[in-house]
């Protein structure tokens, strides 16, 4: 690491235009090739992907483009007045004509009776473009939600859902990153003194998040890459870009302090500090792709696109942040600062103010406040039994959109199944088969949760056919996931019986709540792997048992509490509408993998940076006590910064609008509000204390077989080789023999 920094200060114009040219190439890459974003969330071998996967082979038509509605509503009279029809008839004809429409299907023909409300009040028409949602120009989505709202009047309210139509309203930008950059440069000016220390770390980040952004596009076109996947790369990285960078600053200029010089200074603090970085980007990284024993396509995306964007950060940070450091001299240091160092010299960096003192405290009362700590984990922890996986659709967006209130007017109209039927498909096979569906017919009528059902269509073959299921429930309801379980076990088997049929069962409660089950069941195998996977990575790097025993229960408690969290806010609906996130419902079946990954690697950076420090004063000293209070007292400061910049940065997601990112940026924010002020500062030194010389136990046969993988600079390896090689009973005689240099570090608590 120390050659690596050495060479990007001494050529840092070559360094800082390589990363120039990186990012200039990719961006240009990706937008010369455009998007390829796909959300496929079929999974092969389950009912819903063979209902699918029959539907597109019997009936090609319907696997056309995607279909969107256009809703309308009259406060007073019916949609079949005169000057509504004449209205609507010609704003359907105008949105025919339309670019990238395919056709227009509206309640005012023979086939439009199903199309009007029972109460005469309610219509809709059914969009259908040329291409799938992914692949539909935003502009041409635009035009048609224009063109439709234009029609409306005082006493007439137009209003359009789909996924299309989501596209065509207008989202934040890029506020999100905008305001998440500002705070986090707030923080880091207040945490410094410095601007030019403070600005580093922002555009270090920016330069390996943009290049990431720009890579991801250019992936999409050769896997499958849910279209969040850029927005939850860019949430990550920045997020952990500007923290690594600050970890790394931070200790250049203790170093310039220290009286080192600025070439010195940064190329001590990447063979230091950057070495915590590179071990703490890589257990983020085996989180993430850990998604990949899944084997579900549209997660492996998701974890590589992630995974770009970690090492990317993490390259960054260790490779253009020192060139940059040796660009700005001393100024990393504040005015005060140069102003003291001239003036008497270089001083050693003791801890002192709030984190030395909360240090001391900890050391004398580990019991109570590790009590305290477990204690607010638990009832945070507990909304996560009631998690609910499933269908988040149009009916828990905001209730200002457009897309919410059509989704509303079709439920109050016709019944909120009719924003998600189910799809019943059969290969048919004889007259029999065609009598036993036109029994069935009958038989779904009269079973409980269903409002109604369509005849039976057959392919131009006839050899398949399908039926549309309205359910009396919403799509996301529980009711509906029970109706498609009745279905599958009880009305379909019996109805089956003596034929040659084999119905099965799609639809987007269907769909979701297989790729749920699928989920569920494999999360177990994902869950072990990732943890012990990042267990043998902590055992390797700290030579302990107990560190990677603590890291296993601090992340999986962090996991838990922060997914009580997000159930209180987006499924129990707790303040969801006040932050314009919708209604409460369902979490979506991916998000558990998903943040299970990102929740335990980030939760590693924290233990990582926290225990190395406390693991290098333990090398030096082989004083557990000493240790722990050091680490603490001199992280602590630098972690809270860090951890504040991380939550602002996520909680600036927010402003997106888009719930799964919304999700994603409180999710993360509180994981790591609790990491940092709970797990790290709290409990895991408590625990350390408590310990003791424990901590650090290894059994020396699995010491000579385990592979060296150095966190902590030469030094502190120099000195953990000489404790290595003493006996138990003789480590205090190694250690006595040295003259160690004594400071106010040395008081205990």
């Amino acid at each position: 690491m120390a050659a690596l920094a050495r060479w990007c200060v001494q050529r840092r114009l070559i360094t800082v235009l390589l990363w120039l040219l990186a990012l200039g190439g990719v961006s240009a890459g990706a937008f010369a090739a455009g998007s390829a974003y796909s959300n496929d969330y079929q999974v092969p071998g389950t009912e819903s992907g063979r209902a699918a996967q029959l539907l597109q082979e019997g009936f090609p038509a319907l696997g056309g483009g995607d279909s969107d509605n256009v809703v309308w509503h009259t406060s007073s009279g019916g949609v079949r007045d005169p000057g509504v029809e004449q209205a609507m008839t010609r704003t359907l004809e105008r949105i025919g004509d339309l670019p990238g429409v395919a056709a227009v299907s509206g309640p005012y023909g023979d086939q439009g009776a199903g199309r009007v409300s029972a109460d005469g009040r309610t219509a809709y028409a059914t969009v259908t473009f040329d291409d799938q949602a992914k692949d539909i120009d935003a502009g041409e989505a635009a035009a048609v939600v224009e063109t439709a709202e234009a029609a409306r009047t005082d006493g007439l309210q137009v209003e359009l859902s789909g996924s299309a139509v989501e596209l065509g309203e207008s989202s934040g930008g890029h506020t999100a990153e905008i305001v998440g950059v500002l705070v986090a440069a707030v923080v880091l000016f207040l945490a410094f003194g410095s601007l030019a220390a403070s600005l580093l770390p922002i555009a270090t980040a920016l330069v390996g998040v943009g290049t990431a952004y720009a890579g991801i596009g250019l992936l999409g076109h050769v896997m499958t890459v849910a279209d969040f996947a850029p927005m939850l790369g860019t949430l990550i990285g920045l997020g952990v870009g500007i923290d690594y960078a600050l970890f790394i600053v931070t200790r250049h200029r203790r170093g310039l302090k220290r009286g080192l010089t600025v070439s010195e200074a940064a190329t001590n603090a990447v063979a230091t500090t950057g070495r915590a970085v590179v071990f703490a980007g890589a257990t983020v990284c085996i989180a993430l792709l850990g998604m990949l024993i899944l084997r579900l396509n549209f997660l492996n995306g998701v974890a590589i696109a992630a995974s770009l964007t970690v090492v990317l950060t993490v390259a960054a940070s260790v490779t253009l942040l020192p060139a940059l450091l040796s660009f700005i001299g001393t100024r990393a240091l504040s005015r005060r600062e140069r102003r003291r160092l001239a003036e008497h010299g270089p001083e050693p960096e003791v801890p002192t103010g709030f984190a030395a003192r909360w240090s001391a405290f900890v050391e004398r009362h580990p019991k109570l406040l590790g009590a305290v700590a477990v204690v607010v984990m638990a009832v945070l922890a507990l909304p996560t039994l009631s998690l609910h996986l499933g269908t988040s659709d149009q009916g828990n967006d905001p209730r200002t959109s457009t897309t919410r209130q059509a989704y509303d007017l079709l439920a109050d109209g016709f019944g909120p199944g009719v924003n998600g039927p189910l799809t019943l498909v059969t290969h048919v096979d004889g007259a029999q088969d065609r009598l036993a569906l036109d029994n069935l017919d009958t038989t779904l009528r009269a079973t409980e949760g269903v409002a109604s059902v369509s005849p039976a269509t057959y392919g131009t073959g006839g050899d398949t056919a399908y039926l549309t299921v309205v359910p009396e429930s919403s799509p996301q309801s529980k009711q509906t996931s029970d109706l498609v379980d009745r279905l599958r076990e009880d009305v379909l088997p019996r109805a089956e019986s003596g034929t040659s049929l084999d119905v099965q069962v799609g639809g987007v409660t269907a769909g979701y709540d297989d790729f749920a089950d699928v989920i569920v069941d494999k999360l177990p195998l994902f869950v072990g792997v990732v943890i012990g996977l990042g267990c043998l990575l902590l055992l390797v790097g700290f030579r302990s048992l107990a560190i990677p025993l603590k890291a296993a229960l601090m992340n999986v408690a962090a996991v838990a509490a922060t997914f009580g969290v997000v159930v209180a806010i987006f499924q129990w609906g707790w303040g969801s509408d006040v932050l314009g996130l919708g209604a409460g419902g369902p979490i979506e079946p991916f998000l558990p993998v998903i943040m299970v990954s990102v929740l335990f690697g980030l939760s590693m950076d924290y233990q990582v940076f926290l225990v190395s420090r406390m693991y290098e004063e333990w090398l030096e000293t082989g004083d557990n006590r000493r240790a722990v209070r050091i680490g603490l007292a001199e992280t602590s400061r630098v972690i809270n910064s860090a951890a504040v910049i991380m939550i602002s940065v996520f909680l600036a997601f927010v402003l997106t609008g888009d719930r799964v990112i919304a999700m994603f940026g409180i999710a993360l924010a509180a994981a790591v509000a609790l990491d940092a002020f709970v797990l790290r500062t709290l409990l895991v030194p408590a625990l350390m204390h408590l310990l003791g010389g424990a901590n650090w136990w290894l059994p020396r046969s699995l010491d000579r077989i385990m592979p060296r993988i150095s966190i902590e600079p030469p030094e502190a390896r120099a000195a953990h080789e000489r404790l290595a090689a003493a006996t138990d009973a003789g480590v205090a005689d190694v250690l006595a023999e040295e003259e160690q240099q004594r400071d106010v570090r040395d008081t205990t608590g």
